[in-house]
């Protein structure tokens, strides 16, 4: 039996609309007011989500449960299998005692806080941003801050601000690129706005989150280092996604941007070295010296991880992994739920195809990084089967986190409700250019996944722009480049998040935080696209 989405199941769309948004109210309320912990704020949604499916969108029970679940073995595989073995290597660094030659070979280059957010936050979560995407690039990097003494929130919440200008073109632009397949827009059209935004966003993330951590003297202090690092990684990611193709931008930018900081740093210092209140006076940097093989040795885990993603993410080795891939439909849902119009041309079975990618899967990567670092670094392989065990045991509730709202944003797509929302902000008529980036927002933090959001609302953004006589190209784009200011806030990133710092059950205070640099990000990209639609 097959079941269409009716996405006015209230005779009004903006009644209709308000009942979409009560699971959304209802979590932002649960983390931001209530300060539930992430677990139990996600279970909570979700119930209440799968009773709004049912009683008000009409959905059968039986396909509202299963969407769910399906949801839920999605965050598990392939989200949570990037998160485990992603602060497992991170773990092995620290156990096998490595991680205190990394702290030292970084507090040689500086010892300055804000110089070290713009290498490991900007610069080289930007790289795994770009080659793997998903939940691997804060999971790494917030560690990484964790373990240089950084105070935890302070790690998450810095590394999720840092990581949003490469955030459409990661994965080796898997966004932009489903954005193409999804419209039939040329793909290099869409990467050709998507760079010039994210190459202004670009210039401005760097002295943005250095003025969240140190305020605005702070960051002025370093200004020669915020300019180096924003100006080479804006004006790489626009060159390479203008004349290059989507591919590459993000992974450019950040390599280019990483490289120019580094060599900057040893001719240029700031005249005060910024530490945290509770660090003491000022660190001129370690009495320890490392020789090279040593630090080489340390950093081995994190070189290794660099050659495995970048295998992982080629396209001719990702093709014929995906051969190996276990596809499984989803009994009771597989093409039983109709998607309609205006969401597509023309009735289309909804697919709902569980993929076991067993091998292709970036955590598969990662894990055998994990495993060839234990020789590396000289760890036994008991020890190193009690410390993943050890692991497993810490990230239970992290993963039961993402499970929980991978299964909020499956029943709110299978049901209609992210349409409805979509279709309401379709409505705005002339001024849908700067509700474009918005939509794109709220996608990607009801998804966790820009290449997701640009699949759920990409058609509905051409459509709408091609009646009221703007460029598709734009509001496409446009709804990839705001969805990076979504990453921030999406549950599924603080769930990650949490469980790489060691925050588990505190996800409410990494979104208070972030929160207040979401809303005025994606309002500046919005206003970024509407101004741009007036000139094209």
């Amino acid at each position: 039996m097959t079941w269409t989405q009716n996405y006015d199941p209230m005779g009004s769309l903006l009644m209709s609309t308000v009942v979409a948004l009560i699971p959304i109210v209802y979590f932002f309320w649960a983390l931001a007011i209530k300060k539930m912990k992430g677990h139990i704020a996600g279970l909570t949604t979700v119930a209440l989500t799968v009773v709004i499916a049912i009683f008000a969108y009409g959905m059968p029970a039986g396909m509202a449960v299963t969407s769910t679940v399906f949801g839920g073995f999605t965050g598990l595989w392939p989200i949570g299998w990037i998160v485990i073995n992603a602060v497992f290597l991170y773990k092995l660094t620290v156990k096998s005692g490595q991680f205190d030659v990394i702290r030292s070979s970084i507090s040689s280059l500086t010892t300055d806080r804000r110089l070290q957010v713009l290498l490991i936050a900007f610069s080289f979560n930007g790289f795994i941003e770009g080659a793997a995407g998903f939940g691997t690039p804060v999971a790494i990097s917030a560690a990484l801050l964790v373990g240089l003494g950084f105070r935890p929130l302070f790690a998450a919440g810095l590394c999720m601000i840092a990581n949003t200008a490469p955030v459409a073109f990661g994965g080796i632009g898997i966004p932009l690129i489903t954005a193409a397949k999804t419209t039939g827009l040329p793909v290099a059209e869409i990467a050709g706005v998507a760079a010039l935004q994210l190459g202004i966003m670009g210039l401005i993330v760097p002295f943005w989150v250095i003025v969240a951590m140190a305020g605005f003297r702070g960051a002025m202090e370093v200004l020669p280092a915020i300019l180096v690092s924003g100006i080479t990684f804006g004006v790489t990611m626009w060159a390479t996604g203008t004349f290059v193709g989507p591919e590459l931008p993000a992974i450019a930018a950040s390599i280019v941007s990483l490289v120019a900081l580094a060599l900057f740093l040893k001719v240029w210092h700031p005249k005060s070295i910024f530490l945290f209140a509770d660090e003491g006076q000022e660190k001129k940097g370690t009495n320890v010296s490392y020789s090279l093989g040593q630090v080489i040795k340390a950093w081995s885990p994190f070189i290794v991880l660099t050659g495995f993603i970048i295998v992982w993410a080629m396209p001719a080795i990702k093709t014929a992994m995906r051969t190996l891939n276990v596809v499984i439909p989803v009994e009771g849902l597989n093409k039983l739920v109709i998607q309609a119009a205006p969401i597509v041309a023309k009735p289309t079975p909804y697919a709902a195809v569980y993929t076991f990618d067993w091998l292709a899967a970036a955590g598969t990567g990662i894990l055998l990084a994990a495993f060839l670092s234990m020789f590396l670094v000289r760890m036994s392989f008991g020890d190193w089967i009690r410390l993943y065990g050890q692991n497993l045991k810490e990230l239970m509730y992290p993963l039961i986190t993402i499970s929980c709202v991978l299964g909020f944003a499956f029943i709110a797509n299978y049901s209609g409700m992210s349409a409805t929302m979509g279709l309401a902000a379709a409505k705005s008529g002339k001024v849908f250019p700067f509700m474009a980036p918005i939509l794109g927002w709220l996608g990607v933090f009801l998804t966790g996944s820009d290449t997701s959001s640009c699949a759920l609302f990409g058609n509905l953004q051409k459509i709408t722009a091609e009646q009221i006589g703007v460029n598709p190209v734009l509001t496409v784009a446009g709804n990839a480049t705001g969805g990076v200011a979504g990453k921030m806030i999406s549950p599924q990133s603080l769930a990650v998040a949490a469980g790489a710092t060691g925050l588990v059950g505190q996800e409410s205070e990494i979104f208070r935080y972030t929160l207040k640099h979401s809303i005025p990000m994606v309002l500046l990209i919005s206003l970024m696209t509407y101004v741009m639609s007036l000139m094209m």
